[in-house]
């Protein structure tokens, strides 16, 4: 049974306690550590299997975001930690507390995998340490799970999908197959994406799924061949994605019915998936080809430190440091000034690659919502599918 969730004044009086143990001598690493000398950042990401490569992509964003301010945070020098969450859910308490409890850190950054960050959320509510979640969107963590020491720089699932639904009415595509993995992630985007088609008068004329992570897609496929659908709209990422694209192009759809991704169809792999990918179109808060001078910055300063150009995952890595960043200058360094940090990072407004974006009452982004057509490799910018969305953070309570 999951704990409920803290109050702010929970949080801050449990810190305020630890803080006056520690000066007793008390030693809880668990839940806090002395504000003196380096902070310690902990990464808990997947480094392993299908997301591996969304792994390091936000840590090489985050870790640029941190060295473009000289390598500290607050001024304090920073010692970094690593766990390979493997996007495995049952190990995910079990990973979180190796950092929190082992390696002490000061923040946890992680993860990807929805179903890992519910092991994440909790331990950091019952511990108290800060976490900052780079890309996993489940609904809990700024719904009825959130805390105050529980920050989002990506999305929530439904947010990234929403505006999806309307899309493909206004193109004529009002019969829809969805297909995705059935797992937390591609069930909360299909929410939001099933809310937005409805509104938008579509239909669900047949929804098909199979288990994360599986990537045997032809049966679905000769199933929706049958259907004949306007369009198929669709939820995969990383190595899974460049699969499905290709075999969806292999099976001779490609040409006879639309494809449409929520969120991250076409999120660095368009090298892998290749022609296939042409003419697909997604909705998404980001695209490597945003005309402006910040994303041009980024992209250009990442390509030079890490000899490849960023995708959504670096930028959200990237937006994560610059969270952190605001911050900890807010507080001078000291991460245990739990009130003034958490003020910091509820009221910054960041200057970032995808434009600019500020924290709901919820700890979630208020963001604008871009859509993009693959033309030539590129996530072509097409329009706004949505300005300054928001989730509905319903069942919080902060």
């Amino acid at each position: 049974m999951t704990a409920p969730s803290p109050s702010r004044r929970t949080v801050l009086t449990r810190s305020a306690a630890v803080l006056g143990a520690a000066s007793t001598g008390i030693l809880l690493p668990a839940l806090v550590r002395a504000q003196t000398g380096s902070t310690r950042v902990g990464f808990m990401l997947p480094y392993t299997g299908t997301f591996a490569q969304l792994g390091v992509a936000i840590e090489n964003g985050f870790r640029l975001a941190i060295n473009e301010q000289g390598g500290k945070l607050g001024g304090r020098e920073i010692e970094y930690f690593k766990v390979d969450d493997e996007s495995d859910p049952s190990k995910g308490i079990e990973n979180a507390n190796k950092l929190v409890q082992r390696d002490r850190v000061d923040v946890l950054v992680g993860t990807v995998h929805s179903g890992v960050q519910l092991g994440i959320q909790r331990v950091a509510r019952s511990t108290g340490v800060l976490n900052l979640i780079p890309n996993a969107g489940v609904h809990a963590a700024t719904r009825n799970l959130c805390a105050p020491n529980v920050f989002r720089a990506s999305f929530s699932n439904a947010q990234s999908a929403l505006a999806l639904g309307p899309a493909m009415v206004e193109r004529g595509h009002k019969r829809v197959v969805w297909i995705t993995w059935k797992y937390a992630g591609g069930d909360e985007i299909f929410e939001g994406f099933k809310e937005g088609l409805a509104k938008a008068g579509g239909t669900i004329v047949k929804e098909l799924g199979l288990p994360f992570p599986q990537v045997e897609f032809q049966a679905l496929l000769t199933e929706i061949a049958a259907i004949k659908p306007d369009a198929v709209a669709c939820f995969f990422a990383g190595g899974g994605a460049a699969k499905f694209i290709r075999d969806y192009a292999a099976a001779g759809l490609k040409d006879k019915i639309p494809l449409y991704g929520a969120g991250f169809l076409t999120e660095g792999v368009l090298d892998a998936a290749g022609p296939a990918a042409d003419g697909i179109i997604t909705t998404m808060h980001y695209s490597d080809v945003l005309p402006t001078q910040r994303n041009k910055q980024f992209r250009l300063a990442y390509a030079q430190a890490f000899k490849m150009q960023p995708d959504v995952y670096a930028m959200q890595g990237y937006d994560t440091g610059l969270l952190l960043i605001r911050g900890a200058n807010a507080v001078k360094g000291d991460l245990g000034n739990k009130q003034a940090l958490y003020k910091a990072l509820e009221t910054a407004e960041i200057d970032s690659p995808r434009g600019k974006w500020t924290m709901s009452r919820s700890h979630n982004p208020v963001q604008d919502i871009y859509l993009r057509r693959v033309e030539n490799k590129e996530n072509k910018v097409i329009g706004i599918a949505a300005k300054a969305l928001a989730d509905s953070g319903a069942g919080c309570t902060m």
